[in-house]
């Protein structure tokens, strides 16, 4: 189901995609192929046989209003530069780090992403000097940019695609070891006898896992890294546990009362000590939160536990249970 939702969404975010890319392609919001005015300075003299030079890029907000047809008031702007002269082309660099108004933003990040400068093609330069010194005007053409919220959602689900596989990888050590770490408890028979210990406690909440089921130690191995903050140790636990419960599960596509029981509480999960991501954002300030992530973990698994075996107990739940219609 969750694949269905995942996909609706995706489709549903392309085709807004294109709606706001056609919107923008019919408004010429970007002015594709046409010359953006700009005034230019020259702090070190004008030499019309240099390869770069620096220039100060003076653009006026009236300008910039009407060029792109903006809607509010734009300030004036004045930017650092370089002008390249190479093989009868000449460019226009801002500065790195610019602090550029839209559209000019998006235009310089369109084709990178991380691109630190806006780059344009220099065209009907018309030097003037005078006494103060040498001042220009020119036209700036920028690269065509187009299908911007397209090419977002594409390069989003690139960078996602990467960190699901850094992510993965980076829990294949984890899970191994916990896994093997329990493993070697469970030769040791520690599995055993922790199910004899905690059996007591935990079967008026499982009633149908049988006695001394290893259920019952994966399950409470899962809570007890929950409550200790420990989240990648909790994962390969809630996974053994899910797979002994499926061993009492003559289902293979339903979930039985207590898969689902144990689900809610592992969601839920009881905070005794913070999670480390929450303490490496917060550091310190993470223990005014103490008794607050308690209190409120608390009461939602209580909550849970109390939901999911009132809705248990009804009759259109009751029939979907596996175990139940077994019998």
């Amino acid at each position: 189901m969750m694949n269905y939702i995942w996909g609706g969404l995706i489709i549903i975010s392309l085709l807004f995609a294109l709606g706001k890319d056609y919107s923008e392609s019919a408004s010429d919001r970007y002015r594709n192929g046409k010359s953006l005015p700009v005034a230019l300075a020259f702090p070190d003299g004008y030499d019309a046989k240099a390869k770069i030079q620096k220039v100060s890029v003076n653009l006026p907000g009236n300008t910039l209003q009407s060029f792109y047809g903006l809607p509010e008031k734009q300030a004036d702007l004045t930017l650092e530069g370089t002008l390249t002269s190479a093989e009868g082309i000449t460019e226009l660099k801002f500065g790195e780090g610019a602090d550029l108004p839209e559209p000019l933003a998006t235009i310089k990040t369109a084709k990178n992403k991380d691109a630190e400068t806006l780059l344009g093609e220099v065209s009907a330069l018309k030097t003037k000097s005078d006494s103060t010194g040498t001042t220009a005007t020119a036209g700036v053409l920028f690269a065509p940019t187009r299908f911007v919220k397209l090419n977002a959602i594409s390069q989003a689900a690139l960078d996602f695609s990467k960190t699901a596989i850094e992510v993965a990888l980076s829990l294949v050590g984890i899970l191994a070891l916990w896994l093997g770490l329990m493993k070697i408890a469970e030769a040791a028979g520690m599995i055993n006898a922790l199910v004899r210990v905690v059996q007591p406690l935990l079967r008026p909440l499982f009633p149908n896992i049988p006695a001394g089921h290893p259920a019952m130690g994966m399950m409470i191995l899962n809570m007890a890294a929950n409550a200790l903050g420990l989240g990648n140790a909790a994962t390969p636990f809630g996974i053994k546990a899910m797979e002994e419960l499926q061993k009492l599960n003559p289902s293979d596509d339903t979930a039985t009362d207590d898969q689902v029981l144990f689900l809610v509480i592992n969601t839920a999960s009881v905070q005794f000590v913070p999670q480390a991501a929450l303490v490496a954002v917060m550091g310190l300030a993470v223990n005014q939160l103490f008794f607050a992530i308690i209190l409120a973990t608390l009461l939602a698994t209580i909550f849970g536990i109390l939901i999911t075996k009132f809705l248990s107990k009804l009759p259109n739940y009751r029939k979907t249970n596996p175990q139940l219609a077994e019998k």
